[in-house]
């Protein structure tokens, strides 16, 4: 699959993520969404971290490979775990647990409109870079920290990675809610 191709096809399938995401964020209350159980994460704090992650650091980073503030020409590459996640286009299905730190673990959001907000955002700007990726022909690299050196269009990427991971976040949230109903 070419480049523009694999472009547009993550921009059809993160909007298809966006829009799930975005009909789950409906249906739940201001309580449910920042329900903690057993050291996880809430949804809501699932919500920001999605949100934070695609705005402050992958499509940032795309944005430094384009405008050649990334660290030029590749020279170290990917890591092994960034060969693997290219390869089968998403994150391994292990799931990344981090003890709470203030500079990791999301706040609580203030409200549902602010993650309906921050959705609408990270589709505007994906939307926004589909286009300048589709008018760019290279671009420097900036380092992932597992994955090693990415271009703009990897990092691009890894926003609909990103999303479609933590799908099963959402589910194992949602089940300890149904649990917390009956």
């Amino acid at each position: 699959m070419g480049n523009e191709q694999v472009i547009k096809s993550t921009l059809e399938s993160f909007k298809m993520l966006c829009t799930h995401y975005a009909r789950g964020l409906n249906s739940l209350t201001p309580e449910q969404l920042k329900q903690r159980e057993d050291g996880e994460w809430s949804l809501g704090q699932m919500y920001v971290h999605l949100i934070q992650s695609a705005l402050h650091m992958h499509l940032r980073n795309a944005e430094g490979c384009l405008t050649g503030s990334g660290s030029g020409e590749p020279s170290a590459g990917k890591t092994p775990a960034g060969i693997t996640a290219f390869a089968q286009g998403e994150f391994p299905p292990v799931r990344i647990r981090v003890p709470d730190s203030p500079q990791y673990t999301p706040a609580q959001p203030e409200s549902k409109e602010e993650l309906a907000e921050g959705l609408s955002r990270v589709s505007r700007e994906m939307k926004n870079m589909a286009g300048r990726l589709l008018e760019t022909k290279s671009s420097g690299v900036i380092v992932h920290p597992g994955f090693g050196e990415l271009d703009a269009a990897e990092w691009y990427r890894l926003v609909e990675m990103h999303y479609r991971h933590h799908l099963r976040q959402e589910e194992r949230l949602r089940a300890n809610l149904q649990t917390e109903l009956l």
